[in-house]
């Protein structure tokens, strides 16, 4: 069974970072381009990065680059999303996804930035 579990969001300040966890089971992990997505209050979940499969390659939507990185422990079954600068617009949930068996998605970690 596909499962992936993310973890690391809570309630922080402007300003300050978090690094956001997803660990996956279930599949091959090493072979699977990795997706965050965010999802703020009342609006669609957009994509924010992606990495691919051996991690030598990263993409980021404009409004996040520079501020946010992804990155892979392919031993560890692992993609985390540390995000520097938090700012009250980066306040949402936010999700991992694998692009395999058609798309598998976390249930998500909340990030909530107070100013």
């Amino acid at each position: 069974q596909v499962q992936l579990v993310e973890s690391g969001g809570g309630l922080v300040q402007a300003g300050e970072s978090l690094r956001l966890t997803c660990t996956a089971s279930g599949f091959q992990f090493s072979a699977s381009t990795m997706d965050w997505h965010r999802q703020a209050p009342g609006k669609g979940r957009e994509l924010v990065a992606t990495i691919t499969p051996s991690g030598a390659n990263v993409v980021y939507v404009d409004q996040v680059e520079g501020r946010f990185i992804i990155s892979r422990d392919n031993a560890k079954n692992t993609v985390y999303l540390e995000i520097k600068k938090l700012k009250p617009t980066d306040t949402g949930m936010y999700y991992c996804k694998t692009p395999l068996q058609g798309g598998i998605w976390g249930q998500g970690t909340q990030v909530t930035v107070s100013s």
